[in-house]
């Protein structure tokens, strides 16, 4: 299932942004990716400010936060117009969130192949072929 990892950086620290932000991933994932939130694993970091450039400068320099969501799924399970979807409710989200964003936050929807991803010692592809036998 989904691994996501969010890295971010705001003017001002704020401690409770993290399991906020990890909801809210979890939240779309389910929302727009249909994902499972029960086997969802999160990673949220918050950045130094002072090592995150946009161009050379730092947004918090100039009252922006910044962010990076990297959603990894496997290939084919989702649809264009749903990647899409969650894009936008993603950055929309984060921004509820941190506050005002530097147009320079990404969200990467990574679709790995199934035969290279998995957890729990199986692959995807393996998860669905005991699901599914003959």
């Amino acid at each position: 299932m989904p691994m996501i990892i969010v890295r971010y950086v705001t003017p001002t620290p704020r401690p409770e942004l993290r399991t906020r932000i990890a909801e809210l991933a979890a939240r779309l994932g389910a929302e727009k990716l249909g994902k499972d939130p029960g086997v969802t694993a999160m990673l949220i970091e918050e950045a130094d400010p002072q090592g995150w450039f946009i161009g050379s400068r730092h947004p918090t320099d100039e009252g922006l936060s910044a962010f990076w969501m990297d959603f990894k799924i496997t290939t084919g399970t989702n649809t264009k117009d749903e990647t899409t979807a969650f894009v936008k409710a993603a950055f929309e989200g984060m921004e509820a969130l941190l506050g005002r964003l530097h147009e320079e936050c990404y969200v990467l929807v990574h679709a790995a192949d199934g035969d290279a991803y998995g957890y729990g010692g199986r692959t995807q592809n393996g998860r669905w072929a005991v699901a599914h036998p003959g």
